[in-house]
């Protein structure tokens, strides 16, 4: 959340980004004049939708920050001012009176005519259900990563992703690498065949914890404790190979074209996650993929301190290989030696930039939906969890059309969530062979 600024009127008209943010399908018919002002809702006010905002506000000049809704009115309050900081203060145009607190603020804020554009960055596991909501009340919508926890999920933001297209409604999604200057410049050289073809692919998200936990406090549902505490519960975030992995896995579709493995197995556990404070999610996995020509994906993910560490994309192809690194750096070095290859940096902030291509093509009305892509992203990095945890082979159309739906869209902090602690406040980790959800 503190890359670095650019100027975004110059990298804009000169990037060959920027086209390709904006090059948008011929004949799309424009919706309507362009808005002079965009009024953004922020539902969820944590640390990345808190990033997101200022993102938002940077991207374009004309938008400004109208209403917030979280669970926690303290995090409302802390968001605030950090935005008042750094951005436009007269952009962040708030009211208490628009400020939501509770688990229905996404209903109440979808209900105001004013707002153009939400931004979902409340839990992955509860996202589909924010979208449909966002979309069958007319909004626009940036939503971060990942768009689902399970298959039912991914069918529904499937669903809402041709009703928002119906609709004309513009959808961003948090894959922020698919704006990002290097990644465009090292995949379209790979596409041009600078390596051959490419048989295997490598994920690697290895890394200490990136998380806190929020104790268990006097009063507090158990809803209320996993829900502040949702990084560690799988019906809330997917585990960690499908919260945090899911951007490699998008950028692996990328690589192949968007091309989508047949089937998938691995394996995972916990060795140092043990405990209450840690859920039930898992501290490592390894998953294998096939694709339909034959290609493999093989991963790693592990977040346990003191370890080695690397996040990114090694390719390898027929004619040499290449590398996409979490720290915004590409290389492609080809086997021929009188081939040149290339190695350079980051040189734009795709997490703005992802909010300039929304914003543009809703104030062009042009056709701009990243929604399926989201979902594809998604269910790429459901499916080897789900290998994980059952220790089956797993295959695409499964994942797709599983009818096993791990995460709710409570109403009430009474509510019952999907998985309940035993008398030692312990909960039950997933075990291949046993249904995640089974009674043991």
């Amino acid at each position: 959340m503190s890359d670095q600024k650019i100027d975004r009127r110059k990298f804009v008209q000169g990037s060959t980004v920027a086209a390709a943010v904006s090059a948008f399908p011929a004949g799309v018919e424009a919706a309507g004049p362009s808005p002079d002002k965009l009024r953004i809702a922020l539902i969820g006010c944590g640390g990345r939708g808190t990033g997101a905002a200022a993102q938002a506000l940077a991207a374009d000049d004309r938008a400004e920050l109208w209403a917030m809704g979280d669970i926690d009115q303290k995090a409302i309050d802390r968001s605030r001012e950090v935005l008042k900081k750094n951005a436009d203060e007269k952009r962040v145009n708030l009211a208490p009176e628009r400020e939501f607190t509770g688990l229905d603020a996404i209903d109440r804020i979808v209900e105001m005519p004013e707002i153009d554009v939400v931004i979902l960055t409340t839990p992955p596991g509860f996202r589909p259900f924010h979208f449909e909501a966002a979309v069958q009340a007319g909004k626009h919508v940036f939503m971060e990563k990942p768009v689902a926890v399970d298959g039912p999920g991914v069918r529904k933001i499937l669903q809402g992703a041709a009703e928002a297209k119906a609709k004309n409604l513009k959808v961003g999604v948090g894959f922020n690498r698919r704006h990002s200057p290097i990644h465009h410049e090292v995949i379209s050289r790979l596409h041009d065949g600078i390596i051959g073809d490419i048989p295997w692919i490598q994920i690697f998200n290895c890394r200490s914890d990136v998380n806190k936990r929020n104790p268990r406090e006097a009063g507090m549902t158990e809803l209320e404790f996993q829900v502040k505490n949702w990084y560690y519960f799988t019906w809330l975030s997917g585990d960690f190979s499908v919260e945090q992995s899911v951007h490699e896995y998008d950028v692996v579709r990328w690589i192949k074209n968007e091309a989508n493995p047949v089937k998938c197995q691995g394996q995972g556990g916990r060795l140092v996650r043990t405990g209450p404070m840690n859920g039930q999610i898992y501290d490592h996995f390894s998953i294998d993929y096939e694709f339909a020509d034959g290609s493999n994906v093989t991963t790693q993910h592990r977040h346990i301190p003191k370890c080695w560490s690397w996040f990114g994309e090694k390719i390898h192809g027929t004619k040499g290989s290449a590398e996409l690194s979490f720290k915004r750096n590409g290389i492609i070095t080809p086997s021929d030696p009188d081939a040149k290859g290339f190695r350079g940096k980051e040189t734009g902030n795709s997490y703005e930039l992802e909010h300039v291509a929304l914003f543009n093509a809703i104030r062009e009305g042009r056709e701009f939906n990243e929604a399926e892509r989201g979902a594809y992203g998604s269910l790429f990095a459901i499916m080897g969890r789900m290998a994980a945890y059952t220790g089956k082979e797993v295959t695409w159309e499964s994942a797709l059309n599983s009818t096993e739906q791990i995460a709710i869209n409570p109403k009430s902090w009474d509510d019952i969530p999907p998985l309940l602690p035993d008398e030692n406040e312990l909960y039950r980790v997933p075990k291949p062979g046993v249904p995640l959800h089974a009674k043991v």
